[in-house]
């Protein structure tokens, strides 16, 4: 092991990142509000400290996205079928609440449906969630005013969870602590947050992230199982980590956080599971019957064939696609020349399965979204990919609304989607790009200029590999200073970009 002596922390603490210091796009935006920060700026000498600003901005950027729902408040979610789309205003929580038995007083899960959804199709906590939000909701007056009360409460359950997850993300990194921003201002985010309930697993997930950041392997896995009870996506972070934790030879970190995980999450949906599995079970078969849905390359295929695949066909096709990229995942994390950054594998294994999925709601930006900013926090990669997102989101409603309009045909015709689902796409196939090339040219990773090796990676910062094999396997290619000549990441006039 090398000795403290040698490590960079050990000679003094490096400061706070400033972006407008080392990001031209965020240097520019600066001017809105007076320009790049001077070096006679009194940091963290008041109450307004980054992460403070940081939530305040994405409780701000939350609210507009709230007034960005306004025209469908009052009619378009109530009266007329495209008006909703056209204004670009959906949300499944009001018409769920009727429609899942919440304004019936019905038990999720235990309790049969009315109509061709026999029980809610959520994981546990997220039904926990929403029957937790039902029970805040005033039971009197019209339907249309309950389910507008009903929007309303989870709007302001789904803003704390947007406060977690941006003070979460700022904390992550400890000395960026103004990527939150990136959270804060992402326009997806504010655009998709009210539209579903996927804040909640995504709130977990950023908190787990910040734990396993700082050591703590027992707390992230109780988080990221909880995660996983709220959504499926959560639990592929173990995968990356696992082979992470071989490379470094952290083997009993990840056994406390994969006993974590299996042990919150059996205790969500165990009572569940055995006085009502047919209810339980519904949302893992309505995911397997679910035929070939909006957003995916699997329904621009079927769309434009004669004889489109079968959902089962497709679920094979999707599973093996999945694991293909698992496979290249592997492959790069344990050939990398220097240990991949745990938030950089982390986004890569949930973009894959995005993008293999055969369906693509555009509320599941959110999933991408923390973890973006802590893979790659660039503010160019960063805003090129959210508009292509944002193209996304307006593509789809546009289509709904030209399929709903009759021979009115006011909206985005097929071929006019295909190329919105093309753009989302390409938007998250560019930053998968830029990532992997960050991995495997470190020196071009934004975290490390620097000198960090992997502020979010917990243990796994600064450890030596014990398993690593191929172009990682050369001299001078390790995950931490060892001894010998050192490689100065970042700075100007580093001498030795070999790496």
């Amino acid at each position: 092991m090398p000795s403290a002596e040698l490590t960079p922390t050990s000679v003094h603490e490096p400061d706070p990142v400033k972006p407008t210091k080392v990001d031209q796009v965020a240097a520019a935006g600066s001017e809105l509000i007076g320009g790049p920060i001077g070096r006679r700026a009194l940091l963290g000498a008041s109450w307004w400290t980054p992460v403070r600003v940081v939530a305040l901005v994405a409780i701000g950027m939350f609210a507009l996205g709230l007034v960005q729902k306004a025209p469908c408040y009052n009619s378009g979610w109530f009266f007329g079928a495209s008006s909703q789309y056209t204004h670009a205003c959906y949300s499944d929580i009001p018409h769920l609440y009727q429609g899942r038995g919440f304004a019936d007083g019905l038990v999720p899960y235990f309790d049969k449906l009315p109509g061709d959804m026999q029980y809610l199709e959520y994981p546990v906590l997220t039904g926990v969630f929403m029957e937790v939000a039902a029970w805040l909701t005033p039971g009197s007056g019209s339907i249309q005013h309950q389910e507008q009360w009903y929007w309303m409460v989870n709007a302001g359950m789904l803003m704390v969870c947007a406060a977690v997850i941006v003070v979460c993300v700022s904390r992550t990194h400890a000395r960026r602590p103004w990527d939150g921003l990136l959270v804060a201002l992402a326009p997806a985010f504010a655009l998709t947050a009210t539209i579903n309930w996927d804040l909640l697993a995504v709130a977990l997930t950023a908190s787990a992230m910040l734990m396993w950041s700082r050591g703590r392997s027992l707390a992230f896995g109780v988080l990221l199982g909880l995660a996983t009870a709220a959504k499926l996506y959560p639990v592929f972070l173990l995968g990356p980590l696992f082979l992470l934790c071989w490379r470094a030879g952290k083997w009993r970190d990840f056994g406390k956080a994969f006993g974590g995980t299996a042990v919150a999450w059996l205790a969500v949906n165990l009572p569940v599971m055995l006085f009502a599995f047919d209810g339980w079970s519904k949302f893992y078969t309505f995911s397997q019957e679910r035929g070939v849905d909006f957003g995916s390359f699997w329904l621009i295929l079927a769309q434009n064939s004669s004889d489109p695949l079968s959902t089962d066909t497709v679920n094979t096709f999707a599973t093996l696609l999945m694991l293909l990229c698992c496979g290249a995942i592997a492959a790069l994390t344990l050939t990398a020349p220097r240990r991949p950054r745990f938030a950089q594998l982390a986004f890569l294994i949930v973009a894959a399965f995005i993008l293999t999925n055969k369906v693509y709601s555009p509320q599941y930006v959110l999933w991408l979204v923390p973890l973006a900013v802590l893979a790659r926090p660039k503010w160019r990669d960063f805003l090129i990919w959210q508009a292509c997102e944002v193209a996304y989101f307006l593509g789809i409603w546009m289509y709904l609304a030209y399929t709903t309009s009759g021979n009115a045909h006011k909206g985005l015709p097929t071929d006019g989607y295909h190329w919105a689902i093309g753009l989302h796409l390409l938007g998250t196939l560019y930053l998968c790009a830029v990532i992997v090339r960050d991995i495997l040219m470190p020196e071009r990773d934004v975290v490390r200029l620097a000198g960090d090796d992997d502020p979010s990676g917990g243990v796994l910062d600064r450890a030596e590999d014990v398993f690593v094999f191929g172009a990682g396997a050369r001299p001078g290619r390790h995950a931490a200073p060892f001894d010998g000549p050192q490689v100065e990441w970042g700075g100007e006039g580093t001498a030795d970009r070999s790496l």
